[in-house]
């Protein structure tokens, strides 16, 4: 079935009928040649295409694809008129597990039938031991194996080959020279080749259908394990809120309808429905199916709570800040969603190999056939009656063998439980490129004030030159009201503490990486850094000199406040380190990643902080928009650069970095800008994210590594070269539960991801 959502110029579509790389190609290529579409990446693990267009997706765009899609052998519907995914998926696990039931519950007799049992006699004139065997085999090649058939065909037509071309060739073969066998008993006008034979492959082909729906069980059954922490994800969101009207009346509403600003409530033990802000209440909230975090936050008045997060205690009254399909939650499943229908690059190489992987195993098949037929079989032992059957078991055991399924799964089955088990503790891997680059990353580039320390400055101490405290603090709090540096955020409220004067000063605007300027009295009023109180005429003695030196040396940031040439004093501020950053720091460490400071503060407050966690090298006084050329500068030495920011003020810096890692997800900006995005304010977590990445990036490694030699150790084992040596011959049946098997084990290997926890603080 196929679905559409479209955001923009994407549209998402559920592809169904899709069986392996081939599979995938196939749908890229199909998709690939309609004029609107500028690009398209197809997931096999999640049946799903992502569809980059050149236009607005207009209703007859979608009806064209969907068209297209349909002509190409490959089921498509409209969402509204498909069962949703989690549901295909379920139902997909069903029907897999009710054929391969079927076809191995009826493999126990065909197998006795045709290798052990004695002489039966007759029946109807034919037989019976393999007329038997017969009856046998028919439901399971025309029911449990009808699937591999129809799609075969459908895949012929659109002039590809995927792994159903396999599957439905080396069946076919078997049972219809097993059929001819057993009908030649009874049909004298058959030809010699058939009345002389002495084996039938009835077994072959209930094994080979019957393991192979077993493997594509147990992987629809691991697909649907996979997307079970997006899906917990989804079923977070109540669908209905309790909004307040003016007169205290509340009203149980659908969530889709509730605009910004609106009232709501929530009980105890109720989960909240919408992004908003608490409103004259505190309560404690279980923030932990979004953040991971075990312990419940303590919110009060003026905090920011987040839908899908549980109420504990009392009833809370929440100001929407956010519509439904806007909410943090509903952010993080989009993220998700988006990384695991990219593709990663070395899953394009994966595919090309794909596209011509089926037919040259189908020649290869030929050839061994055709060798072993005429001059093979007289060579060695021949296990078989004939050279043609020698050949016939050659054909089926490599046309079985080499489904390219391991292939397909490899990377996309690993991308989503990594995605899916990220967002169960707050790490957001939004871009596929991200999980390669992050693998070879060597060097770690953190900001400070916010990343290594908590973000919240207070004003520790304020020095008094030639004012009153009042007058340097309304000069400041006025300057800095422009600002929505942490920094100011700081002398506002220590200014809103001591005293409620206001001045006025004018034409007030930002000088980048140095503070606040502005006029007062016909001066310039300034509260800054050295260098902006050097550029305002302020001269800096020795003795001031070493003032400033014993405050910095304490690991204070400082600003300077001047009116005209005339330095008023200067403000000190600290802020606390946070708890987990010299663990992050030392785990980062320990993967080989170099830890580097890259902050606007100055160089003593800088180290001083840098020194508490563990880290040794400090780039500071550097300003926002030259953050890009350190991070470039260690670039061009050859370094693969991660940058941790929050998103804001490092957006470009995160741009710019081989990986970017914002903290926090409610930033647009950290959104668009970064690779990963972390829920909490925690530097612990971005190391928590790099360990995800190279997890994951490991398992595709594995998964590949395992696949490429699967095939590559199979296919020569299928094609009898090991029969001249020690006389071993790959049967059919065991052909058909080695491919199932290396499709079941790469899956598996996948799925250990799902134990994978972030680093314990």
């Amino acid at each position: 079935m196929c679905g559409v959502e479209m955001t923009g110029d994407l549209l998402r579509l559920d592809v169904g009928g899709m069986s392996c790389a081939a599979c995938v190609a196939s749908v890229e290529k199909i998709v690939g040649s309609v004029d609107s579409v500028k690009a398209v990446a197809v997931n096999l693990a999640l049946n799903s295409a992502s569809i980059q267009l050149n236009k607005s997706p207009t209703e007859e765009i979608v009806d064209g694809i969907i068209e297209v899609v349909n002509q190409g052998g490959f089921s498509a519907t409209r969402q509204s008129e498909s069962e949703p995914l989690r549901e295909r998926m379920a139902q997909q696990v069903t029907d897999e597990g009710r054929k391969a039931g079927l076809a191995l519950l009826l493999a126990l007799p065909t197998i006795y039938l045709t290798m052990f049992a004695n002489d039966m006699g007759e029946f109807a004139g034919f037989d019976a031991r393999l007329f038997y065997a017969l009856i046998m085999t028919l439901p399971v090649y025309f029911w449990s194996g009808m699937s591999f058939h129809t799609n075969a065909w459908k895949s012929i037509r659109r002039g590809t080959a995927n792994m159903d071309v396999l599957i439905h060739l080396g069946t076919s073969v078997a049972f219809f020279w097993s059929l001819a066998v057993v009908l030649a008993g009874n049909f004298s006008q058959m030809p010699e080749i058939f009345t002389n034979a002495e084996h039938v492959f009835f077994d072959g082909v209930v094994f080979i259908i019957g393991f192979v729906l077993l493997g594509n069980y147990l992987e629809a059954a691991a697909k649907l394990k996979a997307t079970d922490a997006i899906h917990s994800l989804m079923s977070l969101q109540p669908n209905q809120a309790r909004i307040v009207a003016e007169d205290d009346y509340t009203e149980m509403v659908s969530t889709t309808v509730v605009k910004s600003q609106s009232l709501i409530k929530v009980l105890t033990g109720e989960t909240i429905p919408i992004d908003g802000i608490l409103e004259d209440c505190k309560a404690s909230i279980d923030e932990s199916t979004m953040t991971g975090e075990a312990y419940p936050i303590r919110k009060k008045s003026g905090e920011e709570v987040y839908a899908g997060t549980i109420v504990l205690d009392g009833t809370i009254f929440v100001r929407t800040t956010k519509l439904a399909d806007d909410s943090l939650i509903s952010n993080i499943i989009r993220l998700v969603e988006d990384a695991q229908a990219g593709k990663a690059p070395i899953q394009k190489l994966v595919d090309k190999i794909s596209a011509i992987f089926v037919p040259v195993v189908v020649l290869l098949a030929i050839i061994g056939g055709l060798f072993w037929s005429t001059i093979g079989h007289t060579w060695v032992d021949n296990p078989m009656n004939s050279g043609f059957e020698l050949a016939l078991m050659v054909i089926i055991s490599t046309l079985v063998i080499a489904c390219p399924c391991a292939l397909g799964l490899a990377t996309p089955i690993a991308l989503v439980v990594g995605t899916s088990v990220g967002a169960k503790h707050g790490l957001l891997i939004k871009g596929i490129d991200a999980l390669e680059s992050v693998h070879k990353c060597d060097v770690m580039v953190v900001d400070k004030t916010g990343t290594v320390t908590l973000g919240r400055p207070k004003v520790s101490h304020i020095e008094i030159l030639d004012c009153e405290v009042k007058e340097i603090l309304s000069i400041a709090a006025a300057l800095e009201q422009e600002s929505n540096h942490p920094l100011s955020a700081a002398i506002i409220t220590s200014w809103s503490n001591v005293t409620k004067e206001k001045v006025s000063i004018s034409d007030i605007r930002t000088m980048p990486g140095m503070g606040m300027v502005g006029e007062f009295d016909g001066q310039i009023a300034a509260a800054g850094n050295q260098e902006l109180m050097a550029e305002c005429g302020v001269e800096f003695n020795t003795e001031l000199n070493q003032s400033i030196e014993k405050a910095t040396s304490k690991g204070s940031s400082m600003v300077f406040v001047c009116i005209g040439s005339r330095l008023l004093g200067w403000i000190e501020f600290s802020d606390l380190v946070r708890d987990t950053s010299s663990l992050a720091v030392k785990r980062a460490k320990q993967m080989g990643i170099e830890v580097v400071m890259l902050t606007g503060d100055n160089q003593q407050s800088a180290a001083t902080v840098a020194e508490k966690v563990g880290i040794t090298t400090v780039i500071a006084n550097v300003k926002p928009d030259e953050k890009v050329g350190e991070i470039k500068s260690l670039q061009n030495d050859g370094k693969k650069v991660i940058m941790v920011g929050d998103g804001i003020n490092d957006a470009a810096a995160l741009s710019v970095a081989d990986v970017g890692i914002a903290m926090g997800a409610g930033s647009d900006i950290a959104l668009d800008a970064a690779d990963f995005v972390l829920i909490r304010n925690d530097l612990i977590d971005a190391v928590s994210s790099v360990e995800l990445g190279k997890a994951t990036m490991r398992r595709i490694r594995t998964n590949l590594a395992w696949a490429f030699s699967y095939n590559t150790l199979g296919i020569p084992l299928a094609l009898g070269i090991m029969l001249p040596v020690t006389g071993f011959l790959l049967p059919p049946a065991f052909a058909a539960a080695a491919m199932a098997l290396s499709s079941v084990s790469v899956v598996t290997n996948s799925l250990i991801l799902r134990w994978w926890n972030p680093v314990k603080i």
